[in-house]
C-alpha cells in the first residue's frame, strides 16, 4: 500500500508518499480501506519528532479515518467485511489501509458522507472524554473554548450547545468569531484585541466560567485560573503556548478549582473502547438529528500531505482538513 512516511523530523517537506508493507491484522482488529483521514495538530508535533508513537502503533501519522472494512480478525464479532465505518486510531491514518482494534470503530453517522465521517472520531472522543466524562460539563453551566474555530473547537461548540451549556470562545479574527457564533457560540472573544479574563468576568457578572477547554498550556495557565468560577474545572489538551510557567496557586484553594489534563492517543485500547462506546451513545444521535455537523474546510490528496500541514500550521483554517488517498 501507499502511506505518508515521516522521512526525518522536520517541516512539512519531510512527509513523503511511499510504498510500504500492508498492516498486519491482529485477531481483535479490522482492516480498513481508508477513504479519508483528517488532520490534527498532534500530527504536526509527531512530524517534528516531539510526539513519540505509542508502542505497537503504526509509525505513520493520522489519528482518525473513515473507510470500508476489508478484512476482520478471527475474534471480531461486531463488524463484517464491507461495513462503512470511521475509527479512532493510534496512528496510521495517512495511508491506504489501516488496522484498528474493533472497539475503536464506529458506524458512519446517519446523514453524513463517508468522507466527512473521517472528521469526527478524534474530535468527538477528545471532547467527550475531557469536558463531559472528566470535567462533567452539564446543562446550564458555562464553557470557555480556546481556539474555537479549530476542529476540536467547532465540534465542542456544537455538542456543548446541544447539551444546554452557555459557550464562550476565543479566536484570532472576527471572521472566525462570526463563524463560531453561527454554529452556536454565545460569546466570541478576539484574543488579539481583548483580554479574555476581563470579558469573561464581564459576561458572567464577575463569577467566571465553569469549565475551560484549553489548547495553549503555559501561556494561558494563570489567566485560565482567574477566569474560572467557584468549583471550576480547567482541562488542558495542548501546549501551543508552552510547557512551563510560574503561577499563583491561591485561586486553586480559594475557588476550589480542579486542573486536569490527558492524552487520548496514549490510552489503552480498553479505555479508548469505553470512550468510543460513550461517543456512539451520546453524540451519534445528535449528529443524526442534524444538531452536530461535519465542518470541512478543505480536502487534499494524500500525496499533498505537506501542503495540508502547512495550512493547519498557518491557523487560517476553520474546522477540519481532510486527506483523501
Amino acid at each position: 500500500m501507499k502511506a505518508i512516511v515521516i522521512t526525518k523530523p522536520g517541516g512539512p517537506e519531510v512527509l513523503q508518499l511511499q510504498e510500504v508493507d500492508d498492516p498486519q491484522l491482529k485477531d481483535d482488529e479490522v482492516l480498513i480501506h481508508v477513504h479519508a483521514t483528517a488532520l490534527n495538530r498532534a500530527d504536526t508535533v509527531q512530524r517534528e519528532g516531539s510526539y513519540p508513537v505509542p508502542k505497537g502503533a503504526s509509525p505513520y501519522p493520522g489519528l482518525e479515518c473513515s473507510g470500508t472494512i476489508e478484512s476482520v480478525g478471527k475474534n471480531v464479532s461486531k463488524w463484517k467485511i464491507g461495513d462503512q465505518v470511521c475509527a479512532l486510531l493510534a496512528g496510521g491514518g495517512y495511508a491506504e489501509k489501516v488496522a484498528v482494534p474493533e472497539g475503536q470503530v464506529l458506524p458512519v453517522p446517519t446523514g453524513v458522507s463517508l468522507s466527512d465521517a473521517a472528521s469526527f472520531p478524534e474530535v468527538a472522543c477528545t471532547v467527550w472524554s475531557t469536558i463531559f466524562m472528566t470535567s462533567r460539563l452539564s446543562k446550564g453551566e458555562t464553557l470557555l473554548i480556546h481556539g474555537g474555530s479549530s476542529g476540536i473547537g467547532t465540534f465542542a461548540i456544537q455538542i456543548a450547545k446541544y447539551i444546554g451549556a452557555r459557550v464562550f470562545v476565543t479566536a484570532g479574527s472576527e471572521e472566525k468569531l462570526d463563524f463560531c457564533k453561527e454554529i452556536g457560540a454565545d460569546v466570541g472573544i478576539n484574543y488579539k484585541t481583548e483580554d479574555f479574563v476581563a470579558r469573561v468576568k464581564e459576561e458572567t457578572g464577575g463569577q467566571g466560567v465553569d469549565v475551560i477547554l484549553d489548547c495553549m498550556g503555559a501561556s494561558y495557565y494563570q489567566r485560565n485560573l482567574d477566569s474560572l468560577n467557584f468549583d471550576g474545572r480547567l482541562f488542558i489538551i495542548g501546549f501551543q503556548g508552552g510547557l512551563s510557567t510560574e503561577a499563583d496557586l491561591r485561586p486553586l484553594v480559594g475557588k476550589r478549582l480542579t486542573v486536569q489534563s490527558a492524552s487520548l492517543r496514549m490510552r489503552s485500547p480498553e479505555n479508548k473502547a469505553a470512550i468510543v462506546a460513550a461517543v456512539e451513545k451520546n453524540i451519534w444521535p445528535a449528529i443524526a438529528e442534524g444538531k452536530i455537523k461535519p465542518l470541512i474546510y478543505r480536502s487534499f490528496p494524500l500525496s499533498e500531505a505537506g501542503e495540508a500541514h502547512r495550512l493547519i500550521e498557518s491557523g487560517q483554517h476553520i474546522g477540519k482538513i481532510l486527506l483523501v488517498p
